[in-house]
């Protein structure tokens, strides 16, 4: 496990790169610091063919608490935090293979940010969720609000910004917040065993999926850009290797790498 700035720890392994929120001393509240390396990482992360998918997790017994207060209340400090969380959120939103937030204790504020900006989330038992820019008298950012508002519902989404009360993890799962819940002790292996099974799966679907699913109109460009690519010889490959694999009861090598350019 490697530091990249303050509070981000890195590990690869299996194809899985886990990004570790890093200051639990404060229930890994995010700095303005970590806010900042947190894109960076991210880039050098895609561009490693090595990394199939991408788990966000925290140190010890929590997920992030959100925002370190102490940043917001430094002269220009509410801006440069507000402006660099929306970048790390929207580089997380961006990045370009599956991410999945594995989330214990709490996951508040910029904490429930991220987690938002992930594909999935898997939770532990006891965990609780709060959006609370109304405890400051913050605007959440529009972008941030509409990424809500599509995993949730409008009315969870005003539930959770009008108020900012936390929500425990059966409300969480009911309302589509997180995806699955496990005892405290069985989250690790259940990520883990997930993230396997997501390496073995075709990066070529991944990537499509990823780009389709998402609430507002894909433009023109987009999607003949990837009828294109599905069509190249590498991604008529990737099928071949899949059908083949099924046909014969083996396990498929999927080998459909984005290309770089």
């Amino acid at each position: 496990m490697s530091r990249f700035g303050p509070g981000l720890l890195v590990s690869t392994e299996d194809g899985t790169a886990t990004v570790t929120l890093d200051n639990p001393g404060r229930l890994n509240a995010l700095t303005l610091g970590m806010w900042q390396s947190l894109p960076g990482v991210l880039a050098g992360l895609a561009a490693d063919p090595g990394v199939r998918l991408l788990v966000l997790t925290g140190e010890g017994g929590s997920f992030s608490a959100g925002a370190d207060i102490a940043d917001l209340a430094e002269p220009g400090g509410l801006a440069a935090t507000r402006d660099a969380a929306l970048a790390a959120e929207e580089a997380l939103a961006a990045f370009p293979k599956p991410t999945l937030a594995a989330v214990r204790g709490y996951c508040v504020g910029g904490g429930c940010q991220l987690a938002v900006a992930c594909d999935l989330r898997f939770a532990a038992e006891g965990a609780r969720f709060g959006v609370t820019p109304a405890r400051l008298g913050i605007v959440y950012p529009a972008s941030s609000t509409r990424r809500l508002v599509a995993l949730t519902s409008p009315s969870t989404a005003k539930y959770l910004l009008f108020s900012a009360e936390l929500i425990d993890h059966e409300r969480a799962l009911r309302t589509g917040l997180v995806d699955e819940v496990h005892p405290e002790d069985a989250l690790d292996t259940r990520v883990r065993a997930f993230a396997r099974l997501l390496a073995t799966r075709s990066h070529l679907t991944q990537s499509a999926a990823k780009s389709f699913a998402t609430p507002d109109p894909i433009p023109a460009p987009h999607l003949a850009a990837w009828q294109s690519r599905s069509t190249t010889p590498a991604a008529l490959a990737e099928a071949a290797e899949g059908t083949t694999a099924f046909l014969t009861h083996r396990t498929p090598h999927f080998t459909w790498t984005p290309d770089p350019s």
